[in-house]
């Protein structure tokens, strides 16, 4: 039996959405029709589940964002004017952050694509870090990459992140830090537009947006 080969646009369109229970799952069917000894068309029904992994690390699920807001709101190293490097245990963090927030940003993990907050979304204002607060991300540099995940082409300023290498899941990448609270955001690509050339691939999780 032949089957049908699903492209990247087709994949994005097949992924649950995040509140659904069944969200790890992809579903993919086809039919295939055979004649038995009777005549009768049978039907074939396939199911798949899928382990998705993504370009900027392994792929978690999205919590809801009522989750994301009360981490931010508990967390008192939150701010929007403070600019001094924080030194904050783990196991502080763990406490304060959302359970989503904590592993993404100090477990290197990675939200399942096109499942973002930001998704489809243009608004004006800045990118912070929803670890710490601290303005990362111009939304004049965010650009539509197709991956998936926020994207831009510069940071706000080249003093509130940090790069460093990534050996992780057997590649050689850039990984991104708040250079505030060293919390991961991502990864950086040299395949982005002018007029650096850069892709900030961040996880939508890792930012808020605000004045």
């Amino acid at each position: 039996m032949d089957l049908p080969w699903y492209g990247p646009k087709m994949m994005r369109d097949l992924l649950p959405r995040p509140n659904h229970p069944f969200a790890p799952f992809v579903l993919l069917s086809w039919t295939s029709q055979t004649n038995d000894p009777n005549g009768m068309d049978r039907t074939i029904s396939i199911f798949f589940m899928a382990l998705l992994f993504g370009a900027c690390g392994t792929i978690t699920g999205q919590e809801p964002a009522r989750e994301q807001e009360q981490g931010v709101r508990a967390n008192p190293f939150y701010s929007t004017t403070d600019t001094t490097t924080l030194n904050v245990p783990l196991a502080e963090w763990q406490r304060i952050l959302s359970p989503q927030l904590y592993h993404v940003a100090f477990e290197k993990g990675t939200e399942r694509p096109f499942t973002g907050k930001f998704e489809g979304e243009v608004k004006d204002g800045v990118f912070r870090c929803a670890v710490c607060g601290s303005a990362l991300f111009d939304p004049k540099t965010k650009f539509e990459s197709g991956t998936g995940w926020p994207s831009f082409y510069a940071p706000l300023a080249a003093d509130r992140i940090q790069d460093r290498i990534d050996p992780g899941h057997g590649m050689i990448r850039d990984e991104v830090l708040c250079a505030r609270c060293g919390a991961h955001l991502g990864h950086v690509f040299e395949d982005g537009p002018k007029p650096t050339g850069l892709r900030y691939c961040i996880n939508a999780v890792s930012l808020d947006l605000g004045e």
